[in-house]
């Protein structure tokens, strides 16, 4: 479980209250923001937050003058934060600051799981960093809009709508993600494709059970009907699911056929065949030959 919001987070910064709201708006990944709020700070050092392929976005209510912040177990130059300034924090880096002055603010969580589904929804390529200088405040005005939308439901999270948190925590990873990661959408998805994201998952739980899985769990994976599914995948693969699982199966015995320590009623199981008949017969109308003729042909 994460250390990096909710009330984990609050106590490596010393505080008792950190209230939190998470969406979970992205088939994977989730994104949260956390309240933190101290008026008398003990002048301690945060504690360090267990490491992660995240990242920590804050929004500051407050000024803080000469303010220290380490990354990697090195101190950064001393800078004097404003209020509606933003700061990025990598938790791979180990990030700490030293709590000597006032402080209040919103603390944005957003993993690396949260920026993929964001670069596939956007049909974009996938995020590798954000840009940032550590210890360095932003005047990112879209971040302050946003934030100041959630505080009032933070305050009274019996009067938050949900539809609402969703699309603000969502609007904050998209802005996240093209402002300091460089995301910019590619071109245009096939009229009535699937998403990047859809195509990926089913070709990944086609290719995990060769199988004869149902249409109805990749549908319901894509968060599609069967039919809408089926024409959908057709549209952006070229042929239709139950062809695409047989061109897999066919890819992965050759795979095997050409490592030559399986037998072809092995290869056959593996591959979601029924048999081995069933493997040759299949094998034989795609490649031309039949696996053993193929695999002799490789050894040679």
């Amino acid at each position: 479980m994460t250390e990096a919001y909710g009330q984990r987070l609050g106590e490596r910064f010393r505080v008792e209250n950190a209230p939190a709201m998470v969406t979970r708006a992205f088939c994977k990944g989730e994104i949260a923001v956390t309240e933190l709020r101290c008026d008398r700070p003990s002048s301690e050092m945060s504690d360090s937050i267990r490491l992660e392929d995240a990242f920590l976005l804050t929004l500051h209510f407050r000024d803080i003058p000469n303010r220290e912040y380490w990354e990697g177990g090195r101190r950064t130059p001393l800078y004097d934060l404003r209020a509606g300034e933003t700061c990025l924090q990598d938790l791979k880096r180990d990030p700490t600051v030293r709590l000597d002055k006032p402080y209040h603010s919103l603390v944005f969580y957003l993993p690396r799981a949260a920026l993929d589904a964001i670069a596939d929804e956007a049909n974009a390529p996938r995020v590798r960093d954000l840009s940032y200088k550590p210890g360095v405040g932003v005047n990112d005005v879209a971040i302050s809009r946003l934030g100041s939308l959630l505080l009032p439901a933070l305050n009274h999270p019996d009067q938050a709508r949900r539809l609402f948190v969703d699309h603000v925590l969502s609007a904050v990873g998209v802005h996240i993600a093209q402002t300091y990661g460089g995301m910019q959408p590619m071109s245009r998805l096939p009229k009535g494709g699937l998403a990047p994201w859809q195509e990926r998952r089913a070709k990944e739980m086609i290719t995990a059970d060769l199988g004869d899985i149902r249409l109805k769990e990749l549908a319901r994976e894509c968060r599609l009907s069967m039919s809408h599914f089926s024409r959908a995948f057709h549209r952006s693969v070229g042929m239709p699911p139950h062809r695409w699982l047989m061109k897999r199966r066919i890819e992965v015995a050759k795979e095997k056929l050409h490592d030559g320590r399986m037998s072809l009623t092995d290869v056959a199981a593996a591959c979601g065949f029924s048999d081995q008949s069933h493997l040759s017969r299949v094998f034989r109308q795609t490649v031309g030959v039949s696996p053993g003729v193929w695999r002799r042909a490789r050894q040679h």
